[in-house]
């Protein structure tokens, strides 16, 4: 679900100082379209949503949730958005995050939920 590969090696990028800076930013980006997924997924605006989605996955190492963007973005290029399962992309960010909550412990979660 998550590569750990990738996130040491973006941690070496940027260093342990700013890696918890990082990983709030991509987190408050990716929270604010999940949101409006959740709320009212405009399909017009789609393929941009989940391509965005799926870059910000790739840079911190949320494999499977960059694999289910890819799908979701294929098929809105494709305009059979109809295909995209958007509880699907939600909950595995949701199952992603989680699992790297318990395996960094960093203190983002922390002021994420205040």
């Amino acid at each position: 679900m998550i590569s750990w590969e990738r996130v040491n090696e973006l941690r070496n990028d940027v260093g342990d100082e700013d890696f918890d800076d990082v990983v709030e930013i991509f987190l408050e980006e990716v929270d604010e379209v999940i949101e409006r997924l959740r709320q009212s997924p405009d399909s017009s605006k789609l393929e941009d949503e989940i391509h965005f989605l799926k870059g910000s996955a790739l840079n911190l190492g949320f494999e499977s949730f960059s694999k289910i963007c890819q799908t979701g973005e294929r098929n809105a290029a494709n305009q059979n958005t109809s295909a995209i399962d958007i509880s699907a992309v939600i909950s595995v960010y949701e199952q992603s995050k989680t699992q790297f909550f318990a395996r960094e412990g960093t203190c983002i979660e922390t002021r994420q939920a205040g």
